[in-house]
């Protein structure tokens, strides 16, 4: 309850889910013929019970790639590259992780 609130308002706990930023960011390919690689890093609680996915789109709102998320895994490695496995472009690009009734997006940059 809160001090001076008649209705009496509770805090609604969530599932403890936590989106932290990729790195690195900006990420690039680090020598000849390497591609470039970032790792998204993510917990979801035990109790997560819903399909959970990380989803890459760029800045039009195209979707880029789309992972599933299994149990304990707590993090992505992206190598730049769509759905069909083809290099993407550099510039800025966006990912959410959706579970349920939550949603975070961040924001990274791919250099080439």
């Amino acid at each position: 309850d809160y001090p001076g609130d008649p209705v009496g308002v509770q805090e609604v706990q969530t599932p403890e889910v936590l989106l932290q930023q990729n790195y690195p960011n900006p990420f690039k390919p680090s020598g000849a013929g390497n591609t470039p690689t970032t790792t998204i890093s993510f917990s979801v609680s035990s109790e997560q019970n819903e399909q959970i996915e990380l989803v890459i789109f760029n800045l039009k709102g195209q979707k880029i790639r789309q992972y599933s998320i299994f149990n304990n895994q707590s993090s992505i490695v992206w190598d730049g590259t769509d759905q069909t496995n083809k290099p993407v472009s550099s510039g800025i690009y966006f990912y959410k992780l959706k579970t349920g009734n939550f949603e975070k997006t961040r924001k990274m940059l791919l250099l080439k």
